[in-house]
């Protein structure tokens, strides 16, 4: 698992907006509101894809190492 800090998150809407995105676009992931992070079970191709659709909807990204 990979996690990526999503310093924007601040309610439900924001994790029903980044759940959507993810699921769309077809990844294996879990959000979490408390600790503002998103992590991305699969390989850096996902986490790649994971980081450009929060970026497209305005969200920073910023992966863990």
């Amino acid at each position: 698992m990979t996690t990526i800090k999503v310093p924007e998150m601040m309610c439900q809407n924001c994790v029903r907006r980044i759940t959507d995105a993810l699921t769309a676009a077809g990844l294996t992931f879990s959000v979490s509101l408390e600790t503002k992070t998103v992590a991305i079970d699969g390989c850096q191709h996902c986490v790649a894809t994971a980081v450009s659709e929060l970026e497209d909807l305005g969200f920073s990204a910023e992966p863990e190492a």
